[in-house]
């Protein structure tokens, strides 16, 4: 095919475009991680904006050595996946169900799942609920709250409305059931929208941070964000009496001593990565056109 000048000049501005775009998107992050490996005293100065100076990873070393980190990790890691999974079962089957034209009450119960979005009660009755169902200080805490989403429940159940009648109608001729339906028939091509639903589950179990703030005082069941909250309240007021003193060895130590700036950025960064190293893992079933030749197939 012949390429008119216009035609290269337009690609070679949507090179640019891109490019751009993709700077602006990764800048962030870049900064961030040259802040935490640079001098404390020139990132707390904010002189550090494209490489890093004077390297070091005194910033990491220190948050490592946190005492119950290990077992904080855990409780988030395991929060995560175990909430993350029992919230797309449960956003797929409801809202497979409230799809479909035989159930009993339909529109009843959706509007009262939906409802719920639009109206809340207030943090102090929804901790004597908690503390009555004696979920302070337990883990399932952490997990039973959120497995029901009405927001999940109306994305599913919309995705599952564009899907072709077609597929199901033909199960129930072969003599399926609803739940071999669902699970044999449906649940294959359902897997973007869960896919969807699962990071964003992930992400929001991964940064939840007031539920243990409200829930829980035993320092077993503490979530890494909190446990790394706690870190940089303490770190950040032991920073703040260091630089004030005039200690001839403390201000020899400016490069390597933590300051209020290292310890957010070395959090930020302890915090974002396990998310942007999972992300790419569901990326590849957010593909457009997965209905195609789906009926005819």
């Amino acid at each position: 095919m012949h390429r008119t000048t216009g035609d290269i000049v337009l690609e070679v501005c949507c090179y640019i475009f891109f490019i751009f775009a993709v700077i602006v998107c990764i800048y962030p992050f870049y900064y961030i991680i040259i802040n935490t490996i640079s001098a404390n005293d020139l990132s707390q100065r904010g002189v550090i904006l494209f490489w890093p100076r004077q390297i070091h990873f005194h910033n990491y070393a220190s948050v490592l050595k946190v005492d119950g980190l290990f077992q904080a990790t855990k409780i988030s890691v395991l929060r995560t996946g175990i909430g993350a999974l029992l919230t797309v079962s449960a956003s797929s089957y409801l809202g497979y169900m409230f799809a479909q034209r035989y159930m009993w009450a339909k529109k009843f119960w959706y509007r009262l799942v939906v409802a719920t979005m639009y109206f809340n009660a207030g943090i102090i009755p929804w901790f004597l609920t908690m503390k009555n169902l004696h979920l302070t200080n337990n883990f399932l805490g952490y997990i039973l709250p959120v497995i029901v989403s009405p927001f999940f429940i109306i994305l599913t159940k919309t995705f599952v409305e564009g899907i072709p009648g077609e597929l199901s109608e033909a199960a129930e001729l072969d003599g399926a059931g609803v739940l071999k339906t669902f699970f044999h028939v449906m649940l294959p091509v359902m897997k973007p929208i869960m896919a969807t639903i699962a990071i964003f589950a992930a992400v929001n179990q991964w940064n939840a941070f007031q539920d243990t703030l409200l829930l829980v005082t035993e320092s077993r069941l503490y979530s890494l964000q909190f446990l790394l909250y706690q870190y940089l309240n303490q770190a950040s007021s032991l920073s703040s009496l260091a630089n004030n003193s005039s200690s001839s060895s403390l201000a020899a130590a400016a490069a390597t001593m933590q300051t209020a700036t290292s310890i957010r950025m070395t959090i930020t960064v302890i915090v974002v990565i396990p998310i942007m190293l999972v992300y790419p893992i569901f990326q590849r079933y957010f593909v457009k056109g997965i209905m195609i030749g789906a009926v005819k197939g």
